[in-house]
Order: C-alpha cells, then structure tokens, then sequence
C-alpha cells in the first residue's frame, strides 16, 4: 500500500524487517530527525560492522518522508540501488543497510511493495503493543525498560565498536573513583583502570602536595603517590622534563620515537626504562592543577595511540572532579573538628571563671606578670603543684593575648602512653595502627592559630620530646603514618609540677628542650603560702555552687573560716574547691559551720596526730583487748575535737556514719556538761 499525499496526522512506523532485530518497531516523530548507525548516540543502532557509525537518516517533508544516506562507506540501497543525497520513500517500501532491512509502515497491517518475498504484515504481538501504545496518546511512549546501564557490565570487545569498549570502561571507572576516601586511594584506582584500557607496561601518578594536604607551606610540589609496572619492573623516576612542558602547556601529549629524542633521554630517566611512546596528561580543573599521569609503553609493536590519549584525558579530567570533591570534603570536616573544639572551648570557659581570684602580694605579682607577656606570642612555662591552677593561668595568658579569637586547646601529657599521646598531639592517617579508622587532627592543627596548653610537660617519652622541640623551633611535623608535611602556627603554654632542672640532669629531659620551653617562666605558689587569698577563695566558692544548687547560703561562721585558713591545703586550690561544694551540699544549715568541713588529715597541722601519739607512747603497757584500745583512741579524739564528730571522723580515717555506729555499741554520749 502506498499514499501520493502524507500529513504529519498520519502515523508512521520503521520496521526491522531482516537482522538480529527482526521485528523491532519504531514510531516516527514528524517533527524529529531518526538518525540510523553504528555509533551510540544515533536513535537507532545497528550492530553491523558494514554499517558506518553516521549511516543514514528519516525525516518528514511537507507531505512525505525522505531518506538521506550520510555519505556512508558501504551505502544506503533502495530497490536494491544505493541512493544518493535525499529520496522520498512511501510507505510499504524498504532500505537496506548491510543485510539488515527497514521497512517504512503507515499502519499496523502493513503490507510491502518490494518483492523480496518479505510480505507479510507486522507480527501480531507487535500490533497489539503498538496499536495500545496509539490509541492512548496521553501515556508516554516507553521504548525499553533497564535497571542498570548495560555499561556497567564488561563489555565484550568484538561485540561493540570502540567508543562503546571506552564508554563502558570510563563508566565503570568513574564509579569506582566515587568510592575513593583518599587521594592515595583515588589514584590507585585511576592508575589502575588505565593500565588496564591501554597497552601501557608502566603508569605514575604525580600530585601536587597542595593536594594531598591543606598545610604544604608554600612548597608546592609534584611527587608519586602511586606506581604500577608489569613484569615487577623496579621503579624509575618519571619524566621531569615531559613533566614540564605539560604543565607549561596544560595540554596531555602523546610521544614516540623516544629513545632518538635527546632532550628527553639526557635529563630523565625515560632512556633506562626503554619506554618508546609515552602519554603525559594534566590533571587540572579550569582553577587548578592537581598533577600529572604518565603512562609508558615499552613494547615496540604495541604503542601508545590517539585513543588512548583521548581515553586518558577523559580519566584525568574525572580524577581532577575527584580531587576537588574529595579535598572539599576534607575541609568540611576539619571545619567540623575544629568547630566541635572550639565549641568545647567556650563551654568549658563558660563553667570556669576566667579571673584570677585573690589579694596577696603573690598572686598580685602573678597578675603582673600575665599582663606583660599575654600580648606576646613567647612560649610560656607555668611551674606549680598540683591543683594550684596552672590550666586557668594558661586560659588567663591565651584570652589576653592576640590569638584569644582562636582555639585554646588542651592536653595532659601524662594521662597516656607514648605512641597514644604522639597520634593526640600531631594527628595519624588512616590506617596507621589497628582502629585508625580515618585521618585525624592532632591538637596542634586543632590549635592553628591559637593557644595549646600542655600540662604535665616533664611527662613526655624522649621520642615525643623530639618531635615536640621541632615544632617548637618552627618546623613542619608529620602525622603518624604520613610523609606530608604538616604547619601549624600555634603559640604553646606548658605546664609542670616537676623538678624539670633535676630531671634534665638525670638525663630524662632534653636539655635543649628545658631551654626552649623557659622563655618565661610563671611560678604560681601554693595555697598554704597566700593565707591571704584563702576568704576569697572561699567566698567565691560558696556563691559559686550555691547559684548552682539554688542553695540560699549566707557565709561560713568564724570557727569554719579559722579551719579553712589554719589547714595547709596539700591539693591547693583544687581541694578548696571540692571542700567547698562538698560542704554547700551537705550543709543543712545557711551559713557553713566548722563540722561541715571535711577537711583530710593530710592536710591538718601536727595537732591532729596528738591522740594517736598519747596512746603509742605510754610508758608502761597494759594488756587490753583491741576493742578497749580502738575505743579510748576514738574518745581521746573525740575529747581534742570538742566532741566534732566531723573532724573527729576525718582524723580516724573513717565516715562519719561509722564512727556513729562505734558510739552507739560501746554505749557512750557526750558529756551534758559539753552540750
């Protein structure tokens, strides 16, 4: 059947008629161009290698459909002659492309005019599904169905072209470059999908040192972060001088003829790995440049070709997306580290008053002392015991000082072992010990641009103590597990409790160590020496940890403040603390008494050992049960106390509750005359 007169209401319909397609049916759009070929991108492929990639072409004229060959290599046949520029074809006539046949349909019982013995109508199955598919125009016409891309799959070589073999490669590629967390783990799976797409032996990837860490220092610079070779070929340095014209170019290159080009094989090492065609690519976005890739081949008969070059610019430009996705993430999450410190940093400055509390001359000259060295940027050494508060003198000296906008960062360098405080203080990489899930800040990046404080400074390894002086004299510093060098701009603040001049004579702290951390030196004194500041101290205390507790306290009684600054406070600060919300809590009372202290024996004057000294140091002895004995001990306690059970408690070594328990089995009470 065929028609003079077409209109674009008329439907038209392409048939495979003949070929590993027989029987496929694709509607025509009036208003679309039905490109035919070889390549993917045509609308219909046809898998035949005498089909040119670009064969042929459908689309409507005015009032019928024409047919253009695309200056195909093996021709369009009409009526068995091959055409030439445009030709009308009617409907029930065929084309031929390779042994492959086309039939062009005006309705679903289509019957063809050639006579080829090919008449019969369009299958019955395919009628109904077309017929469905025109009679109800508002669904979308869905030609196949697929859950994943065929590309996805290995492709077998001799059933596709080449673009299909490289489509296919690049996005199986692509999809493993996403699951890289590294750009060491990016480039082994970039130099390994190359190696095998190409007839390359030997393949490098160089990356700039800006893209491997944020903190290069300036020094830009290219080294290998991955190698692959054949055969175990031991590795050779790749081509500096390639290397260069790419980068001053900014354009991949691919070269042959090697072992004849002086200029290469005088200055590199391309003449000892007998390399005879090379590729070298960029990898860059329009704003950077992450590095190179070179791959070699040493085979005379299998070289490098076009292709591969184009398939390896495709690769780099992908591994450049990767490098810039990746390294946006790394900054994400230093930005979070960082955040989550210094969000810990203003919690813990919030619960802590950062003023120095006190009147004495020493803690007057202490206050002196920080305001002169603050403003400045030198290494501080804060000599104390324990408790006295070294950690708010380090917070004093950071929030008056130019970096108080920045992080202040802690860490005890006694609280854990050598290899632990190392991966704390300067970071690790990933899987640089067993549970080293990921990269890891150290506390000196944590503290970029502001203050580390680091107590118990005399505690650190000799090992530890080496890797610190070099920070400490400017240097870059590793992470565990990483060769990239790492600057930090920190000012440091150190703290001990020890003997450190003893300690450097025993050998077990580095002398020139001790020299640099002295630039100045802040002694605190302990609290049993600044009697004057103890009211203070108390006083601030009480309100402090009855704001807390929402406790209505109005002080301490006289015999209370005369305890508090006749003990000697061997925990210094620290215990007076502690003593203080330990008696705010358990205080029934508005104003704290002397029997609401609990204050240790450790810290009581010689008088708090005279029971015990009376019963130890009888002259004559008596034979006496121990119960007898542990009895009049607890009364001759008692009796020095004046019956403070509290204080009593304390100097036995016993809680109050027990000492109760002991009174009401030996039967004995307060004398009434002491009520």
């Amino acid at each position: 059947m065929s028609q003079e007169v077409i209109t674009k209401a008329d439907p038209a319909y392409l048939v495979v008629r003949t070929g590993v397609k027989r029987g496929d049916v694709y509607r025509l759009p009036h208003n679309q161009v039905t490109t035919i070929g070889r390549a993917t991108t045509c609308r219909i492929v046809v898998q035949d290698e005498i089909c040119s990639r670009n064969h042929c072409e459908l689309f409507f004229d005015v009032n019928c459909w024409r047919l253009r060959d695309c200056g195909s290599r093996n021709g369009t046949k009409l009526r068995g002659e091959r055409i030439s520029g445009d030709v009308e074809l009617k409907f029930g006539q065929s084309f031929q492309i390779g042994s492959t046949i086309f039939g062009l349909a005006g309705s679903l019982t289509q019957r063809w005019d050639d006579d080829d013995g090919l008449d019969e109508p369009i299958e019955s199955d395919t009628v109904d599904a077309l017929r469905e598919r025109h009679e109800s125009d508002s669904n979308p016409e869905i030609l196949h169905r697929r859950r994943q891309s065929r590309f996805r799959q290995p492709v077998d070589a001799a059933a596709r072209d080449k673009t299909s073999l490289e489509l296919s490669r690049l996005y199986r590629l692509a999809l493993e470059m996403g699951s890289a967390t590294t750009a060491q783990g990016l480039s082994e799976i970039v130099l390994e999908g190359l190696l095998n797409a190409s007839s390359a032996t030997i393949g490098a990837i160089l990356l700039m040192s800006s893209s491997l860490t944020k903190n290069s220092g300036g020094n830009d610079q290219l080294s290998v972060v991955a190698y692959r070779a054949q055969n175990h070929q031991p590795y050779h340095p790749v081509s500096d001088s390639l290397s260069q014209i790419v980068l001053k170019d900014q354009e991949a290159v691919l070269a042959r003829d090697i072992s004849s080009d002086d200029r290469f094989l005088d200055r590199d090492s391309l003449g000892e790995i007998e390399a005879q065609s090379v590729i070298c690519a960029p990898v860059r976005t329009a704003e950077k440049v992450y590095g190179l890739i070179h791959l070699y081949s040493t085979d005379n008969v299998s070289q490098l070709e076009v292709d591969d070059l184009e398939f390896t610019l495709a690769v780099a430009d992908q591994m450049a997306a990767g490098l810039d996705q990746l390294q946006r993430v790394e900054k994400l999450q230093a930005g979070l580290q960082r955040a989550e410190v210094e969000n810990q940093t203003l919690r813990e400055q919030l619960r802590s008053e950062m003023d120095l509390i006190g009147e004495s001359p020493a803690m007057q000259q202490l206050k002196n002392r920080i305001a002169r060295i603050a403003p400045t940027d030198a290494t501080a050494l804060i000599r104390g015991e324990s408790g006295s508060g070294k950690e708010l003198i380090a917070r004093a000296i950071h929030l008056h000082s130019n970096r108080r906008g920045g992080p202040f960062i802690t860490m005890n360098c006694a609280a854990l072992s050598e290899s632990l405080l190392e991966s704390e203080l300067f970071g690790h990489e990933k899987g640089s010990f067993t549970g080293a899930v990921g990269r890891k800040l150290g506390k000196f990046e944590q503290a970029h641009q502001g203050t580390i404080f680091l107590d118990e400074v005399g505690e650190m390894s000799p090992g530890v103590q080496a890797k610190f002086l070099r920070v400490l004299e400017g240097h870059p510093f590793e992470r565990v597990g990483g060769g990239d060098p790492v600057h930090a701009d920190v000012r440091v603040v150190a703290a001990t409790n020890r003997d450190l001049e003893k300690a450097v004579s025993e050998g077990t702290f580095r002398q020139d160590l001790y020299f640099r951390l002295q630039v100045v030196e802040l002694v605190v004194e302990p609290l049993r020496r600044r009697k004057l500041d103890i009211p203070l101290l108390a006083n601030y205390f009480l309100n402090r940890f009855a704001r807390k507790m929402a406790r209505n306290m109005v002080g301490f009684t006289p015999g209370a403040m005369q305890a508090l600054i006749e003990y000697d406070w061997p925990g210094n600060v620290r215990e007076l603390q502690h003593t203080i919300e330990r008696a705010v809590i358990l205080c029934p009372h508005e104003a704290v008494g002397q029997a609401d202290l609990h204050l240790s024996a450790l810290g009581t004057t010689g008088k708090s050992v005279e029971p015990a000294r009376d019963i130890s140091t009888r002259q004559t002895f008596e034979a006496l049960p121990l119960e007898i004995v542990e009895q009049q001990h607890i009364l001759a306690t008692l009796e020095w106390t004046g019956w403070n059970k509290s204080q009593a408690a304390q100097i036995l070594g016993i809680e109050r509750s027990t000492l109760d328990r002991k009174l009401k089995r030996y039967d004995v009470e307060r004398p009434r005359e002491r009520n």
